[in-house]
């Protein structure tokens, strides 16, 4: 049995963070994968994910409400600042940002997780 993804009812990291990536991520470069239509053009080496670089921001990708149910609508294709943001770091333990994150929208606080030992 797995543990349920806090991911799923938070998000908020999708609305405080400006998603911005090396600008070949995107499928409109060779082997890129982002979803082009979904970025802008930051400069001439960065794009960002829509919508991250507004204010207030929310990511173009997010769907649902937050604080209670979201997801990811490019999640496979995600870039690479959503993937290098981890939830829980490698020992269990939280990412403090995460916690306090969800405390601005009442949300409460991630426990750790204690991952199973390689035999």
């Amino acid at each position: 049995m797995t543990e349920p993804n806090p991911c799923l009812e938070c998000g908020i990291c999708c609305t405080h963070f400006r998603i911005s990536f090396y600008w070949a991520e995107a499928d409109d470069a060779p082997g890129g994968f982002v979803p082009a239509h979904m970025t802008e053009k930051l400069n001439h080496h960065m794009r960002c994910m829509k919508g991250s670089n507004d204010m207030p921001r929310r990511c173009s990708a997010l769907e649902g409400v937050i604080g209670e149910a979201v997801s990811c609508s490019i999640y496979e294709n995600r870039p690479s600042p959503c993937r290098a943001f981890p939830v829980f770091f490698e020992d269990g333990t939280p990412n403090p940002k995460c916690n306090e994150l969800r405390e601005k929208i009442n949300l409460p606080p991630i426990e750790p997780w204690f991952f199973p030992q390689a035999a």
